[in-house]
């Protein structure tokens, strides 16, 4: 579910381990998608120039279908028509992956990463990635885990959160995490999941069986970011 630079299997070896690199946190509220692209591509020059460090936004998206490198646009099962109805936008966006949604009630997280020097590993980037969705789920007491083969982290009620990034040829990461936190569910009947049929989703709330804060969700992951990514975070 990503693109960009050719995979490795080996994972490099972290160099500086003891230095914790910035990371600036944007916490922006609810952003159109569109809105938050434009945005994702005026940071990753940014990074690339070395005009900012490292930089975490954090969201949230109305209602949204987005479609990556590798969906299939049947997998979008509602008409532009009834999407219309329910006031869902459709957009191609530059990351990898298949179909899926975002709407409020979803912690939606960007990461803008320079991965060079010591993390130009594509396949341990994303387990990074799954490994602080993971943590996030466990602070809530929700036992989640991997699937082989997959990208994403699942729970046995069905996928908690989705994954889809993209890496540009100098290693700066963009794109991300969606987390289900307490978003409506019946909206993912517009879609096939990351092209998965029969697939069912879950949220946060679902697994927990009561109200969950979309603010102390957020704590947590960032706290579980920057502890897994070795990074110290500032406020953007």
């Amino acid at each position: 579910m990503s693109r960009g630079p050719a995979l490795t299997h080996e994972r490099p070896q972290r160099v500086n381990a003891g230095v914790r690199r910035t990371l600036a946190v944007r916490r922006p509220g609810l952003v159109p998608y569109a809105d938050a692209l434009r945005l994702q591509d005026e940071l990753v020059a940014k990074r690339r120039a070395g005009e900012i460090p490292d930089t975490l936004v954090v969201l949230e998206h109305p209602d949204v279908i987005t479609l990556g490198s590798s969906a299939d646009p049947a997998d979008v099962l509602a008409s532009a028509e009834e999407l219309g109805r329910l006031g869902v936008e459709l957009f191609r966006a530059g990351r990898g992956g298949g179909v899926t949604y975002h709407g409020p009630g979803q912690l939606v997280a960007y990461p803008i990463l320079d991965l060079k020097p010591d993390r130009k590993d594509l396949h341990a980037y994303l387990r990074d990635l799954e490994t602080v969705l993971l943590d996030v789920a466990s602070a809530f007491g929700v036992r989640a885990h991997r699937r082989a083969g997959l990208t994403g982290v699942w729970t046995e009620a069905g996928k908690l959160a989705a994954i889809g990034v993209r890496v540009s040829s100098q290693w700066i990461a963009s794109h991300g995490v969606a987390l289900n936190v307490s978003c409506d569910l019946r909206r993912f009947d517009a879609i096939v999941p990351c092209g998965l049929a029969d697939e069912s989703v879950t949220s946060l709330e679902r697994e927990v069986g009561s109200p969950v804060s979309m603010v102390e969700v957020t704590n947590v992951f960032l706290r579980s970011f920057a502890d897994a990514f070795g990074r110290a975070i500032t406020v953007a």
